[in-house]
């Protein structure tokens, strides 16, 4: 493990020395009460396990495969649910911007600003994020090496921000696939920023639907459990109460009765290899 910076959400922090961090949630807002439900159900399960939690939701999902695809209840109302969450729970948020229009209103609510994979280059998008003092959590493109993020934090750096969190999920492989290089954990955690392994989106097919991307699900939890023991800073996992229903990225989601499972074994395997880590005890 590559020892990166320090940066502080909340109370929670990542990067350092410091304890694997979860970001988990479903990936899409679908409505106010089952987005409070599972927040609350995540909080439950990492609290008992005494892992540090940021809890995600995407307001408006921009980049569906259809126009027929759900992707949310907008920014306003999806903002006040988020919100909710927030002040109810006392959670760190974050959530994708896809626009540089909701950035004011974003910026009141989330702690962490996300950049989506698709807009990894988005250069204009970047630094009006960057100008938002915000944690800025930047997905790897799916068509980007792991060594072209350097180029990209250097954009979030020229708005005078230095709070960088970058997240790999894949790289295409062929048509309407994704593949996991581990080795790209460690090459990004050499610009000195924490790294977090989205396993779920790694695992997405993309467009494998034809109107909406399929998923490997199966796949999930070896990924994780290496990307943990190769010592990623960080997981990012889309949960759902019922993934088979869910109303965007069932495929690649898993429930909390998986998650919770899935917890206790990586965090076996951290204070196996990693023990210094951990400071729950």
């Amino acid at each position: 493990m590559i020892k990166t910076k320090e940066i502080l959400i909340g109370k929670v922090k990542i990067g350092g020395n410091n304890p694997l961090v979860l970001i988990a949630g479903p990936c899409v807002i679908e409505n106010e009460r089952s987005t409070l439900e599972l927040a609350r159900g995540l909080k439950e399960i990492t609290e008992n396990l005494s892992i540090p939690f940021i809890f995600k939701a995407s307001f408006d999902k921009a980049n569906r495969s259809s126009l027929d695809s759900y992707r949310g209840p907008g920014l306003k109302k999806g903002l006040a649910t988020l919100a909710k969450v927030k002040n109810n729970l006392k959670i760190p948020i974050l959530s994708d911007v896809h626009c540089q229009s909701d950035l004011n209103a974003a910026k009141k609510v989330l702690d962490v600003i996300q950049i989506p994979a698709f807009l990894s280059r988005q250069t204009d998008l970047i630094i009006e994020a960057a100008k938002t003092g915000k944690v800025i959590n930047i997905k790897k493109g799916q068509f980007l090496a792991p060594w072209d993020m350097a180029n990209v934090i250097k954009k979030v750096e020229s708005g005078g921000n230095k709070k960088i969190i970058i997240t790999e999920r894949g790289v295409s492989f062929g048509y309407n696939n994704l593949v996991s290089d581990l080795r790209a954990l460690a090459i990004m955690q050499r610009f000195g920023y924490p790294v977090v392994y989205d396993a779920t989106h790694s695992v997405q097919l993309p467009g494998g639907c034809g109107k909406a991307s399929g998923g490997n699900r199966e796949f999930v939890l070896g990924l994780t459990r290496a990307a943990v023991a190769f010592g990623c800073n960080g997981l990012f996992l889309e949960v759902h109460k019922t993934p088979q229903k869910a109303l965007c990225d069932g495929p690649n989601s898993i429930n909390l009765a998986t998650l919770e499972k899935l917890l206790e074994q990586v965090k076996a395997i951290q204070m196996a290899i990693y023990p210094v880590r951990d400071r729950s005890s």
